[in-house]
């Protein structure tokens, strides 16, 4: 990606889009930080909560194929508008539930609201990323990390002083409602990414428009196809989601089990255990801020193996950490390490599919919920049978599928537009033009090519004694046969009597 300056309205919208990635990162941290109070408010033992807390998850996954089409029919900038209300609306449905059903139904909504969110937040970020020319999207990510902190932080206060969840909820959703939807007013409004040509489209890195409809892309006439209603994931969003799915399953493993693991397998106090999900927290966020400047030194795959490598090697502290600090640390380089695998996951899966990028975004981040329903009972399932010390064991061995198909986010060629009239296959001035875009040069006018032997110039003349073929009609070259040139354009040329052709190309 180039380091061109952004335009301003390309600032501005990455300005937006991040305030959306906090706010929707500062309602996930407010209600985790209230799930104990719903536990003890309906009484329900970890097995029935577990059930429960399903349900937001099957929630998301359902709902996010749904958010092309949807963003299709109101337009990007509306669509995500309504959903940061939506997704903010239901933060506080959970802590009404008078019993477990309508608790279910409550978290089925609030899980529909927040995915469908984080695919249109990323959807944006995919386009300012693409008006910025490089990486942004571990910032974004970032703000998320910041937001879910700052959520976090706020309801460990409100509990603290006692204050139900009901009325904390209730409290934050409009006020970060209203943030939202005054942060979607620097939102571009048409599908072209900020900064990029063209009014419908998607603007990719070289600044071509794509569009979810061929009409458009072809020339901007005429509306766009909508997506289906139900979009599942394109062939190569699902390579790119695998690598997402090994990154959030140690991410959704360590947030629920570091600080049981610090207890029982390193016999930590209850301060030292919260403080595994703490340093994890902070590293994740930390390195989330910092991603971007070493996606853009070493790129995608380098920056995605690496940071691969550091998290296998957090994991194999934690798995051989016989005291509290060294599996604290462990954890802190687990954060480390899959901190910018997911934005670079979001960005690789929009480049996907610049034609309709939500719908690969939606795919990736299906698979990351889906496997983040999976990590906590896996490790705990598997930690039944055998120990926890076995199942980090294997979450370790899953961290390296990371630094295994870091590959398949390498960023595709990019595609050079040819200039206003030039011959296809040929873009940009004559002298960027390779040989192996004149292997056919024109030697007269259409249907006059003749091709160039290996090895020769293939703008130079022709060598003494040879012309060139003439299409039916059309004077040929000076030369020693004696063919005369064109005439100058807008000339009517002088009837002759056509030499013969000499056999020649």
């Amino acid at each position: 990606m180039s380091g061109a300056v952004p335009d301003r309205p390309a600032r501005l919208a990455r300005r937006a889009v991040a305030a959306v990635f906090a706010v929707h990162g500062t309602v996930s941290g407010g209600f985790a930080t209230r799930i104990p109070w719903l536990r003890e408010h309906l009484g329900l033992s970890p097995g029935w909560l577990g059930l429960a807390l399903v349900f937001m998850t099957v929630g998301a996954s359902a709902a996010m194929p749904l958010a092309a089409g949807l963003a299709h029919r109101l337009g990007p900038r509306r669509s995500l508008r309504l959903l940061t209300v939506v997704c903010c609306a239901a933060l506080p449905l959970p802590a009404l539930a008078p019993r477990l059903g309508w608790l279910c139904l409550a978290l089925l909504v609030y899980g529909a609201g927040l995915g469908l969110l984080d695919v249109a937040m990323n959807d944006h970020g995919v386009r300012v990323e693409h008006a910025y020319g490089r990486s942004v999207m571990s910032g974004l990510h970032g703000m998320w990390s910041a937001g879910a902190l700052l959520g976090g932080a706020g309801g460990a206060v409100a509990a603290q002083g006692g204050l139900p969840a009901p009325a904390h909820l209730s409290l934050v959703a409009p006020a970060l409602a209203v943030a939202g939807v005054v942060a979607c007013r620097w939102v571009p409004g048409g599908a072209a990414a900020p900064g990029g040509e063209g009014a419908t489209g998607t603007t990719g890195p070289e600044g071509a428009t794509g569009t979810s409809g061929a009409s458009a892309a072809e020339g901007g006439e005429g509306a766009a196809p909508a997506p289906p209603r139900f979009a599942p994931p394109t062939r190569g969003a699902l390579a790119v989601g695998l690598v997402g799915f090994c990154a959030v399953f140690a991410e959704g493993a360590s947030m629920d089990w570091s600080g049981i693991y610090l207890r029982d397998v390193t016999g930590a106090g209850p301060g030292l255990a919260a403080a595994a999900y703490t340093a994890f927290a902070c590293t994740m966020a930390i390195a989330r801020f910092t991603g971007d400047a070493a996606v853009r030194r070493f790129g995608a795959v380098r920056t995605v193996r690496a940071s691969g490598g550091v998290a296998a090697l957090g994991g194999a502290l934690v798995v051989a950490a016989e005291s509290p600090p060294l599996a604290v640390a462990g954890f802190a380089l687990v954060g480390v390490g899959i901190a910018v695998v997911v934005p670079l996951c979001f960005a690789a899966a929009g480049r996907t599919a610049p034609e309709a990028p939500a719908r690969a975004i939606a795919g990736v981040a299906t698979l990351a919920y889906a496997s983040g329903l999976a990590a906590p009972a896996a490790v705990g399932w598997i930690a039944e049978t055998t120990s926890l010390t076995f199942s980090f064991g294997l979450v370790t061995a899953l961290l390296f599928g990371l630094v295994a198909g870091a590959g398949v986010l390498r960023p595709a060629p990019r595609a050079v537009r040819p200039e206003p009239g030039a011959t296809p296959g040929e873009s940009g001035p004559p002298t960027q033009r390779t040989a192996a875009s004149r292997d056919v040069a024109t030697a007269g006018g259409p249907g006059t090519h003749r091709e160039v032997a290996p090895g020769r110039d293939p703008v130079a003349p022709p060598p003494p004694g040879r012309g060139t073929e003439r299409a039916p009609g059309q004077p040929g070259r000076a030369g020693p046969a004696g063919r005369t040139p064109p005439p100058p354009t807008g000339q009517t040329p002088t009837p002759e009597t056509p030499a013969p052709d000499d056999g020649t190309g």
